[in-house]
């Protein structure tokens, strides 16, 4: 299933050692504070497509000069999205039908059947980790570490201070033991340096890290975290992937890296955590520890406010001998949470379709958020068909609650060019019979153009040509060009040196 041409993924370096050999990764030797700067280069550089970065000499906020390099833009192009999951350039489709098939797999109905998921079955079986006694994460162990040494950025110039963006944070429910890999969350949540020995966790309450927490709660127990830095590609974007409830981040990176995950177990805390990481930091979550996170440059291009979330107290910082720090900036789009959104959206179609089979694409436009407005094709049959699948979208589909506008348009519509998508809205929509409006429905509490945090109105356009019912007048036709006229064009173009 997976390219074999594609970087390795077996670890961080590993991959950044085939950019390198691609001219697709840039050493900055000048120094770069970790304060602003960073985010100034890296948002440049990924505005223009360019490469990922190694900044050598970070400078952190005291004007000391860090020791551990800064990689950033690591997933800033769709090229390089595509190969942290394993992809070549039409791949992506492909792992789209495998994650359809994880939530809703079709039964096998006989031998042949079987042979021809072969494919899909030795990659579920790479799932099952691999744990080792020994791992370059822990090549070196500092349990008294002090963090305030990494050099975290501290991205915008309200943020309430130094914020690790890459981590994969790893917890477990109460309960099961440390080698049910199965029963792990990885996300990848905000994690804020609040000195030099306690980080803010910032997990919503809807996230796997936060249902693993209120079962430690309910304990009245100390609740282990490990917090993987600098892990390698198929980890990370499993971690960001939304995968089935079933379906553990940790063990699913092992499909994504064509190998299966290697883990060892933490030093000071009852986890296993990512054998070929950078670094890991350990700890503990003890209850009703919190503290005020933020404010902190978000997705949306604004600050979100602070509010009280779980505090990490660090049992210790495992790291390779030469250990590299991985960073990102999130912002208003395109930045690179919104690349790999991009590849993301690709990825769900295929999930999409097996509930609503009439849609023929869906575009999460990245400067809307890479969610607030979706732009959906279909093939339209009857009479209110586009209202039905607006409602499809919201109602049966968690991850578009907080979708607060979606356009349905005719298949012969691109939903990826928005002149398309104009030209349609202007000529197959009336205001008064074509837009539906919600009120009180779920939304994402950082959209501040809301009455009320968490809750809002969505708004449906239906921009098809209108079928039955639908009008009391008769269609227009659309004027197009015969085959052989636009056959006649190019060749005479061509010969006249015009093409």
């Amino acid at each position: 299933m997976l390219d074999n041409g594609s970087p390795r993924r077996d670890s961080l370096r590993a991959f950044l050692s085939d950019l390198a050999a691609a001219d697709d990764l840039a050493r900055i030797a000048d120094p770069v504070s970790v304060v602003n700067e960073m985010t100034a280069v890296g948002s440049r550089v990924l505005r223009a497509g360019g490469p990922a970065l190694r900044f050598d000499a970070p400078v952190l906020a005291d004007g000391s000069r860090a020791e551990i390099p800064v990689i950033a833009n690591l997933f800033g192009t769709r090229a390089r999205v595509a190969a942290g999951l394993g992809c070549g350039a039409g791949g992506v489709s492909e792992l789209g039908e495998f994650l359809a098939a994880l939530r809703a797999p079709a039964p096998v109905t006989g031998m042949r059947d079987a042979l021809s998921r072969w494919p899909m079955l030795r990659a579920a079986l790479r799932t099952r980790p691999r744990i080792a006694r020994t791992a370059p994460v822990q090549q070196v162990v500092d349990e008294a570490p002090d963090l305030t040494r990494l050099p975290v950025q501290t991205c915008w110039p309200g943020d309430a201070g130094p914020l690790i963006t890459w981590p994969v944070v790893m917890t477990r429910p109460h309960g099961s033991a440390p080698d049910a890999v199965h029963a792990y969350n990885a996300g990848v949540y905000r994690a804020q340096v609040l000195d030099g020995g306690r980080v803010i966790l910032r997990w919503l309450a809807h996230r796997g890290g936060a249902a693993h927490h209120r079962t430690w709660e309910r304990a009245a127990q100390a609740m282990p975290v490990a917090i993987a830095l600098g892990a390698d590609p198929a980890t990370l974007l499993a971690a960001a992937l939304p995968l089935p409830e079933a379906v553990s981040e940790l063990t699913f990176s092992g499909v994504l890296r064509g190998a299966r995950a290697e883990l060892v177990p933490a030093r000071t805390v009852p986890l296993l955590v990512p054998a070929q990481a950078e670094m890991v930091i350990e700890g503990w979550v003890h209850p009703g520890d919190t503290a005020p996170e933020g404010p902190f440059g978000d997705h949306t291009g604004y600050y979100n406010a602070a509010e009280p979330f779980p505090v990490m107290r660090v049992s210790a910082l495992t790291h390779r001998r030469d250990p590299l720090y991985l960073s990102t900036h999130t912002g208003r789009p395109p930045d690179e949470p919104s690349v790999i959104g991009e590849v993301f959206n690709d990825l769900a179609l295929p999930v999409i379709r097996a509930q609503i089979p009439e849609l023929r694409d869906l575009w999460l436009p990245p400067a809307a958020c890479s969610y607030r407005i979706a732009v959906v094709s279909i093939d339209k049959r009857y009479p209110g068909q586009a209202r039905r699948v607006m409602m499809a979208l919201w109602g049966m589909l968690a991850q578009f609650s907080y979708t607060k506008m979606i356009v349905v348009v005719d298949e012969d519509i691109n939903p990826r060019d928005w002149d398309d998508v104009a030209w349609a809205m202007s000529t197959r929509m009336d205001p008064g019979r074509d837009v539906m409006i919600l009120e009180n429905t779920p939304m994402d509490y950082l959209d501040f153009a809301s009455p009320q945090a968490g809750l809002a109105g969505k708004m449906g356009i239906d921009a098809t040509t209108k079928i039955g019912t639908e009008s009391g007048r008769d269609w227009g036709q659309v004027m197009t060009m015969p085959d052989e006229a636009d056959n006649f064009a190019a060749d005479l173009l061509a010969r006249a040196g015009l093409s």
